[in-house]
């Protein structure tokens, strides 16, 4: 099996309309946060948890299908996806974003969907099995009972889409300076990862005065717990000190931004 990586993206050009409408708007969003739209819209907050990461392995597969592909690009238009239901997936300008779904997108934001062999992200297609019927698709409603059973994300997908199905992941963001460390970085850490982080804090304590600056040495201690915990609060985050994946991601999306707001001043 030949494993490939396909970075994830910053930012998608979303069309609000069908591709032929060229008076809709383009909307220029942050990867992640359309993501939690597309789910948003399309699943219920109150889903088995495993359920809702499904979904939105399936969501994600299929906007960066459509972004390695270039497929709108290739057809001469200026955008990445549509909030066309008839073509891609269903996003709404300014909607609200479910808490429970929101979590979920911050854990698995840089998975997608592969096959053995096979270079892109699969175009995971699915619909709800109600109004809908997809019999070679994820089915919606279908996939809130299997989940209802206790059925991993994993197996979910893979009773729609087959045995061959599995989840690859993103070693690299884009926008982001580093990639993930690979573990949590707790008390008792130590190394590069932990400076980086530590740096990358105080340069957000600048912006944020209510997190204290904090020794950039490398070494993860009370005092960077509780820099790290402020953070995680004021960002909506669990206040766990715990830099997890999510945290670490959080850290670098608002260190690039502070840094961004600095250079232009």
């Amino acid at each position: 099996m030949v494993v490939f990586r396909t970075p994830a993206p910053e930012y998608v050009i979303v069309h609000d309309g069908p591709p032929s409408d060229s008076k809709a708007k383009n909307y220029y969003v942050k990867y992640k946060d359309y993501i939690k739209n597309v789910a948003s819209s399309e699943i219920y907050a109150t889903w088995p948890e495993e359920t809702i990461i499904a979904n939105v392995l399936a969501i994600q597969s299929i906007t960066l299908n459509r972004i390695y592909t270039e497929w709108y690009r290739n057809k001469s238009y200026d955008f990445t996806i549509t909030s066309s239901t008839a073509y891609d997936q269903k996003w709404i300008s300014g909607r609200n974003i479910y808490e429970s779904i929101s979590q979920v997108v911050d854990s698995v934001f840089a998975n997608y969907l592969s096959r053995p062999n096979v270079q892109q992200p699969i175009f995971t297609q699915y619909c709800d099995g109600r109004q809908v019927s997809c019999p070679n698709w994820m089915r919606q409603w279908e996939s809130k009972t299997l989940g209802d059973r206790g059925y991993s994300a994993i197996e979910i997908l893979r009773s729609f889409y087959g045995s061959s199905m599995y989840i690859n992941s993103s070693e690299e963001i884009s926008g982001v300076p580093a990639s993930w460390p690979g573990t949590s970085l707790t008390i008792g850490s130590s190394g590069s990862k932990v400076r980086q982080m530590q740096s990358q804090l105080n340069v957000i304590a600048g912006a944020y005065p209510l997190i204290p600056k904090i020794a950039v040495d490398g070494i993860f201690g009370e005092g960077t717990a509780e820099a790290v915990r402020i953070f995680q609060g004021v960002f909506n985050l669990p206040q766990t000190g715990v830099v997890d994946y999510p945290t670490w991601y959080k850290i670098s999306e608002i260190y690039v931004g502070v840094s961004r707001i600095a250079e232009l001043q």
